[in-house]
């Protein structure tokens, strides 16, 4: 990755729906983001009949309705997956997706993904990171809701199992939607990259908004994962914590300005700056007449600019010396 990877979640905002995550990677392609990552799983598999829904679930879905009842509504089948897969590589974008049961990986494996992505719900799923970890692929792990100490278990796990420390990205993150900018903590980033030499870190974005994510590249991020919708009024559960396909390219474009603006860390002057350089700078010139053979004093000389003259950093090797012309004021002085 020699520039930040972008993944546009589509997650569970296709509403169980093909021909509405199919119009999801169409707007993930216009955005120009490198993947779109959706979530596999079998509700059934993954919540009990006694599961409660979050908060932020109760408010934006039905409340009468149990969380298996909900989320049962939004998954898609084989395939539906094999589908979005093939139209991911004919309109040349990553198609990636989540999964949260063993045997959601298994189908995943089938698909051939070499990219695997760890929801934070699953950092402390020891059966599920042992058999991930196995694998031996390109791991990129969100951590929300996770203490540091959780994240170094996980991480111990999925290379003990097989997988390299380089194949292994961490993801910065708050599971709640959308995140309140007083929880992001955006600096845990830079101490999970700290903590743990060799794992690449990035950042999975709640906020409202595109800031974060661009805060969060300038920071050294090298993987940004944001929700998008077709539509934030949308029924369903993440919708309102999603960008809208225009922001998403809003998000992109500014994320692929602020990789330009970081530049190597050199500090010289740019070659669109220096055509300037004398326009802006000044140099020492006459402040009034001089004859030639005059000594110059302070009084005879001033800044001014061009700088296409003696640099005023040379006064003091100016005063002192002997006019070698006669000169004007605002001449530009030289030896």
């Amino acid at each position: 990755m020699k520039r930040t990877f972008i993944i546009a979640e589509a997650g569970v905002n296709h509403q169980g729906r093909l021909d509405t995550a199919l119009k999801m990677i169409d707007a993930a392609v216009a955005a120009g983001v490198d993947a779109v990552k959706f979530q596999t799983f079998k509700a059934q598999r993954i919540i009990s009949s006694h599961a409660p829904k979050a908060d932020y679930q109760q408010q934006t879905t039905d409340p009468q309705q149990s969380q298996l009842e909900m989320v049962r509504m939004l998954e898609l089948d084989e395939s539906a997956h094999e589908k979005l897969q093939t139209y991911c590589t004919e309109n040349g974008i990553f198609f990636l997706s989540s999964p949260f049961d063993l045997e959601s990986i298994d189908l995943l494996l089938r698909l051939g993904m070499q990219v695997f992505k760890i929801p934070s719900g699953e950092l402390t799923n020891l059966p599920y990171l042992r058999k991930l970890g196995g694998l031996k692929k390109e791991l990129i792990m969100s951590s929300g809701m996770a203490h540091l100490g959780e994240i170094e278990d996980a991480l111990r796990v999925l290379t003990q199992a097989g997988t390299r420390s380089e194949d292994i990205t961490v993801l910065h993150c708050n599971t709640e939607y959308p995140t309140p900018f007083e929880d992001v903590n955006l600096r845990a980033m830079m101490t999970i990259k700290a903590a743990f030499p060799g794992i690449k870190v990035g950042y999975s974005d709640h906020t409202p908004g595109v800031e974060v994510p661009v805060a969060a590249v300038a920071l050294g991020a090298r993987v940004i994962e944001k929700h998008f919708t077709l539509d934030r009024n949308m029924a369903g559960p993440d919708h309102q914590a999603s960008l809208e396909p225009a922001e998403l390219q809003s998000m992109v474009t500014a994320i692929r300005h602020i990789e330009k603006a970081m530049g190597n860390g050199i500090k010289r002057p740019s070659p669109s700056e220096l055509r300037n350089k004398p326009i802006a700078r000044k140099s020492i010139v006459a402040a009034r007449h001089i004859a030639r053979g005059h000594i110059f004093t302070p009084e005879d000389l001033t800044v001014k600019r061009p700088g296409t003259g003696i640099n005023p950093m040379r006064w003091d090797e100016v005063i002192g010396s002997k006019a070698e012309r006669d000169y004007q004021a605002d001449d530009i002085i030289s030896f």
